[in-house]
């Protein structure tokens, strides 16, 4: 099937197998690898980008369900001239050891962060209504959607509460 994907602000037409996931298109097909492929059941989070703003297992979508919508990976928050808030702070508290899970790590932290702001409360939120505190638990609770085998985890919500504050977006 035809299908447009609009990757990282470029439009990209494609002829797919309606089956193709968005991982695989990214990938194989856009040459986008800084996306992994981790265990590609939606468990570990490795696939991690942003659809629309929104986080989403890409090794769960099917790329015919994003056409037209905007999809952002992490070649796009940032370069290494001019790396993005939470990149920085990974380097900064050294928040990864392999790497692998790192971009899923910071496309699912980059949306959290959004989600901080907006107002919207998870399982850890202490008040529904109120403003999001951004406390350790917090932290664990929205991100345990992705996971670190190199036990990097101190690491990554150390870097996640840094870059919230450098932008002002949590206590």
């Amino acid at each position: 099937m035809q299908i447009s994907l609009l990757v990282n602000g470029t439009s990209h037409q494609l002829t797919l197998d309606p089956r193709t996931t968005l991982l695989d298109a990214l990938r194989h097909h856009l040459g986008l690898t800084g996306t992994k492929k981790g265990c590609d059941h939606g468990q570990c989070g490795a696939c991690t980008v942003l659809v629309d703003g929104r986080r989403i297992n890409s090794c769960l979508t099917l790329a015919c369900m994003v056409q037209d919508q905007p999809v952002t990976t992490i070649e796009d928050l940032g370069t290494p001239e001019a790396l993005s808030p939470l990149q920085q702070q990974f380097l900064d508290h050294d928040g990864f050891q392999c790497g692998y899970c790192t971009p899923g790590q910071i496309c699912s932290a980059t949306a959290m962060l959004k989600e901080i702001d907006a107002g919207w409360p998870s399982h850890a939120s202490k008040d529904l209504t109120g403003p999001m505190m951004l406390t350790h638990a917090e932290i664990a609770e929205r991100m345990s959607g992705n996971l670190c085998r190199c036990a990097a985890y101190a690491n990554i919500v150390d870097a996640i509460r840094q870059a919230a504050e450098q932008q002002g977006d949590a206590a």
